[in-house]
């Protein structure tokens, strides 16, 4: 593996050695990129534990011709380490490209290690990274609003059922005891449900 840094930018990659091979052509790339600050992992011992250790902003692996095994490996990495992360190979096939994508590996790059192709292939990892991430956090979000409101609306059926209470009065009660207890509406809520299907053996569907 291999690292490198640009304005605190951190990567790493696993390279071969042999001199002005595929080491060289990288790490020439990113020099040309203004990536400066290189950090080469030579094996893949422990890796998850160096690379927490080295808290990268980006990982590059070479992986030239891996067994499945490897492969699979290095997709947990991916799976893991919740970084950008731009792989190359030297052949591949349709179902390795989909596990890969599924790995949550940024950049699937088949025969493509140039010099040139360095940088380039280095931002669309970062970009990539970047929009996933952006996405999963909107989806995420919006699970938890969605979870919420459930939660809101499970309570106000729980009043307007066992006190007789509109709809409006139901929402009334949860918030002004959510005020009085300087908590969120959502937490009274759901202490309300996990109480009345406690005690009154209550589902909320």
């Amino acid at each position: 593996l291999h690292g490198v840094a640009r304005e605190g930018l951190q990567l790493r990659r696993k390279f071969a050695r042999r001199p002005g091979g595929r080491l060289a052509r990288v790490a020439i790339g990113l020099r040309d990129g203004g990536f400066t600050a290189l950090t080469h992992i030579p094996d893949t011992a422990n890796l998850l534990a160096k690379l927490h250790d080295l808290d990268p902003d980006v990982i590059l692996i070479d992986l030239e011709n891996p067994s499945r095994d490897v492969l699979e490996a290095m997709f947990q990495v991916s799976r893991l380490v919740e970084r950008p992360v731009a792989m190359f190979v030297d052949q591949s096939d349709s179902a390795t490209t989909e596990a890969a994508i599924d790995a949550g590996v940024s950049a699937y790059i088949v025969d493509g290690l140039k010099r040139e192709r360095v940088k380039a292939i280095l931002d669309m990892t970062i970009s990539r990274f970047n929009a996933v991430a952006k996405l999963r956090a909107e989806l995420a979000a919006s699970r938890s609003e969605l979870a919420d409101h459930k939660a809101i609306d499970a309570a106000k059926r729980i009043l307007m059922k066992n006190r007789g209470m509109s709809e409006p009065e139901a929402y009334a009660l949860l918030r002004d005891t959510a005020m009085t207890r300087r908590g969120k509406l959502v937490d009274v809520a759901r202490a309300l449900v996990a109480s009345a299907e406690l005690l009154l053996g209550t589902g909320h569907g």
